[in-house]
This record gives C-alpha cells, structure tokens and sequence, in this order.
C-alpha cells in the first residue's frame, strides 16, 4: 500500500513538473511556430504532389483527375539513352564537390581562429564570406569575364607567356576545375562559420596548458581544434552526402555551354529543360523522386557508418 501511494505521488509531482515546465516554454513554442509552419506549407504539404511521378499528368485535369500510370515514367526514364550519361554527371560533379571542396571551409575556419591580429582577421573574414552573398549570375559572369578566350584576364597572360590563348570553358577538364574552383570560391567563407562557431566554444584553457607543454600552433590545430571539430565534421558531411545528386542548378546552368554538355548536362538541368520547358512534368517529378530517394539513402547509410564511431547524427 505505502509502495502504491509513493509512485502516485511520484507520478502527480511528475505530471506538475512537466506542467509547470510546459507553461515555462510557451513563449520558446510561440517563436517555433512561425518556424513549423514553413516547413508544413513549403515542405511538406508539396510532398503531396510526388504523385505527378505516378501519373500522366496535364494541366486540363490537374493532379488528382489526371490518368494514373503507375512506374511508366520511371521506365521511360531509365530506358533514355542520355540517361545514365546525366546520373554519371551528377555524381562526379558532387563527388568532385565533396572532396575538394569540403575541406576547405574546415581549413578557412582554422585560419581565421589562429589569426591574432583582431583587424586582419575581420578584413579576412569579410573577404572569403563576401562572395556568398553574390548570386551565381554575377558570379557565373565573372568567370567567364576572367576566363574567356577572347578577353579574359587569364587568357590574356597565357597569350602573352605562350604566344595563344587557351579555351578555359570548352574543355571538359578545365571546365570541371573552373566549376568547382568556382563553387569553393563562393561557399567556403560561409561554410567556415559554422566551425567558427564550433572553435569559439573551445575551451581556451587547453591552449594554454598546451603551450606551457611546449606546444606551437601546429600542435594546437591537430590536438586540440581538429579534434573538437570531429562531432561538427561529421554532422556536415552527413547532411552533405544526403545532397550529393543535387548539383546546384543555378550554377551548373550559368557555366555550361553546347561544347562541354557532355559533362555537364545533369539532373536538375535536365529536369528544367525536359520537365518546364518541354512540359514533361511527370518525368521531371519522377526524376526528382529518384533523386531524392538515392539522398535518403545516402544519408542513412553515412549516419549508420558515423554511429559505428559513436559520432552519429541520430
């Protein structure tokens, strides 16, 4: 009997806690909600029309009227010659992306950190976090302002040193390090703020006690900044595994050009061009649904591998 009273007063000061710390979150509730509702109106509820993929659809009928034709588009895409040429793309463009590009960030982000000088190191942040905020047709064109073959700047030395220009953008291996270099040049300053925010919260003490050991800069990166980027690390790659079948239109489609398409026609250029402005909606919606579902298993299998390390996401 005492046992029974016990749990039931355990259990009404539990429900009074969980009450009281309801009413204390409120306000932390209300500000969430603009927040839920975004993801609900332009998440979630478009989900709805992942349907298309499934069906003839036409503008007559609409989603829900139009023919249901079950897997024929996934058919129909996968029997189109040009393809497993577009996936191939798509993939190396991100892989290349990934491996070149995501160390970078990581390393603007140490340097920044081992800055001393306060005035060197917000002119630098300023430098590399500027090009973020230029849309990628500005920056598209100031690519090929300074790669051009005719009156680029680079084509200009290079005539100068070896008596011809050389045609950056309509050769697939200079075209590929031009895109990426391009990608890197935009994202890496933004990037490095999340790991600046991740090295601010180091505990400053471990330098120091590093340094009375003798320790000198390089020894601080690897022992101490390196290591307590791991967990911030693994979190990014996870979430940028998940996005690797997505290469940025805007991007792909400012740079590429009739001569290197073979390299650079990829999924979302493709979709806009067969799905929007050839009006083949289904194809297109079946597309981004396959692309979609290699992301989600990427991200689950990269998420299962960092667990096995302790280091997982979820």
């Amino acid at each position: 009997m005492e046992n029974l009273l016990a749990r039931k007063s355990a259990g009404d000061r539990r429900k009074r806690f969980d009450r009281k710390r309801l009413l204390i979150n409120i306000p932390l509730f209300v500000m969430f909600t603009p927040i839920i509702v975004y993801f609900l109106v332009f998440k979630y509820i478009p989900m709805l029309g992942l349907v298309v993929a499934f069906k003839d659809y036409n503008f007559t009928e609409g989603i829900w009227g139009s023919p249901w034709v079950g897997l024929d588009h996934f058919k129909l895409l996968f029997s189109n010659p040009n393809m497993q040429n577009i996936l191939r793309n798509t993939f190396i463009l991100s892989l290349l992306q990934i491996v070149v590009g995501f160390p970078f960030p990581i390393l603007t982000a140490l340097l920044i950190h081992e800055a001393r000088k306060l005035w060197f190191k917000k002119t630098v942040q300023t430098a590399v976090f500027l090009p973020h905020f230029l849309n990628w047709v500005i920056v598209g064109q100031i690519v090929i302002t300074i790669f051009s073959q005719q009156t680029g700047i680079v084509n200009t030395v290079v005539e100068a040193l070896f008596g011809e220009p050389y045609a950056f953008l309509y050769h697939e291996g200079s075209w590929i390090s031009i895109f990426v270099g391009a990608g890197i040049w935009k994202g890496a300053g933004w990037g490095a703020i999340i790991y600046l925010a991740a090295l601010a919260a180091i505990d400053t003490s471990l330098y120091e006690a590093a340094s009375m050991d003798g320790a000198g800069k390089w020894r601080h990166i690897w022992h101490i900044s390196l290591p307590s980027l791991v967990p911030t690390i693994v979190i990014q790659l996870i979430l940028t595994i998940g996005g690797v079948m997505e290469v940025g239109f805007d991007q792909v489609y400012v740079l590429q050009n009739s001569v290197v398409s073979s390299i650079s026609e990829v999924i979302s250029t493709w979709s806009y061009k067969s799905g929007i402005n050839g009006g083949q909606f289904s194809l297109a919606t079946a597309l981004g649904l396959f692309e979609s579902l290699i992301g989600l298993t990427l991200v689950l299998l990269t998420n299962w591998i960092a667990r096995r390390y302790n280091q997982g996401l979820w």
